[in-house]
């Protein structure tokens, strides 16, 4: 089998099986395009595809009876539903919240799309599981979430697997990107304001950036002399996503210390300490051992991703600029 590297805006992330060129007449449905992974989903799916970008404003999932309707109008040929409800703290507090945009919206897209055969990708989470033993989890394992927020992502995997119609749910993990709200800038504000950060370290994962993901989708859904649909049902209907290897939450945070110094980013932090989750206390219980199985990743599509730290380079990099660009006050309002 020949193989070929993905591009990624000059930055190859993903290793797959040659393909061809996804036909430029596709429509391709995105939600939540104002998110990390939305955001990647558009900018890389629109080198090879119409992108229909549906914002809140477009497409409100939180108006569940207006979906099939809105969706009758846009028409798309594939959905991509990158929407999702992710305050897993405060989810604990809006479980009708989170259940509305986590479950109920996407069984209504995925109602409309079986009865149309339009296949539908959808993202899940990590959080689905209980993180017990140190084994990295396969899309096989029982799923038993701790908190609200892996319990609404879980109800919208099993709504679109009744629905019937085509679909891959994708489960991803710590995802993070150079803009919005994630770890990588909170991080990096933090460490710009304190001399010492404390941080979890026996909760083990690999932090994926957005980038990462989006390569990933556009190697699965681009054509080739497999259909789309039986590719999802080679898979049945579910794959994990994530960059390969594996760190702790400190070991991430020490990373992007390390990288914005070596960037020459002006930090105050001195020390990036190690600490049990009981030190730090939340709302929501996490997996302690959120780990994943890729075999199927490269089995199946033919997919390998990189080591978490290195597409964690370019975040660094772009995050760098932005930072010795603005005044440190610009910084900390905009993370």
């Amino acid at each position: 089998m020949h193989h070929a590297i993905f591009p990624n805006s000059g930055s190859p992330y993903v290793t797959i099986r040659s393909f061809s060129t996804m036909r430029p007449q596709m429509r391709v449905l995105v939600t939540g395009v104002t998110g990390q992974v939305g955001g990647a989903l558009v900018a890389r799916l629109s080198e090879q595809a119409f992108i229909v970008a549906a914002d809140r404003n477009r497409l409100d999932l939180s108006c569940i009876n207006e979906i099939p309707t809105v969706l009758d109008q846009l028409e798309p040929d594939l959905i991509v539903n990158a929407a999702a409800y992710t305050a897993v703290d405060r989810a604990e507090d809006e479980r009708g919240l989170a259940f509305r945009t986590n479950a109920d919206a996407p069984a209504a897209m995925a109602h409309w799309a079986s009865a149309r055969g339009v296949p539908l990708v959808h993202f899940s989470t990590d959080y689905v599981f209980d993180g017990a033993g140190d084994r990295p989890w396969r899309e096989v394992d029982p799923v038993a979430p701790l908190s609200v927020y892996g319990a609404s992502k879980l109800a919208g995997e099993t709504a679109i697997r009744a629905a019937g119609g085509p679909h891959l749910i994708i489960r991803t993990q710590w995802v993070y990107a150079a803009k919005g709200g994630n770890f990588l800038r909170t991080i990096a504000r933090l460490a710009s304001q304190r001399k010492e950060l404390r941080i979890v370290a026996d909760q083990h994962g690999a932090p994926t950036s957005a980038r990462v993901i989006a390569d990933a989708v556009a190697s699965i859904i681009a054509p080739n002399s497999i259909p789309l649909t039986e590719r999802f049902n080679d898979a049945g209907g579910l794959i994990h996503i994530a960059a390969s290897g594996e760190t702790t939450w400190h070991g991430f945070a020490q990373a992007i210390v390390d990288g914005l110094k070596a960037r020459g980013a002006e930090l105050a932090v001195e020390t990036v300490v190690p600490i049990r989750a009981a030190e730090y206390p939340t709302r929501a219980r996490r997996p302690a051992n959120s780990r994943l199985d890729l075999t199927n990743l490269r089995t199946i599509f033919g997919i390998s991703t990189p080591i978490w730290h290195e597409p964690l380079a370019i975040e660094l990099d772009d995050l760098a600029k932005e930072m010795t660009s603005l005044l440190p006050s610009n910084f900390h309002s905009a993370a």
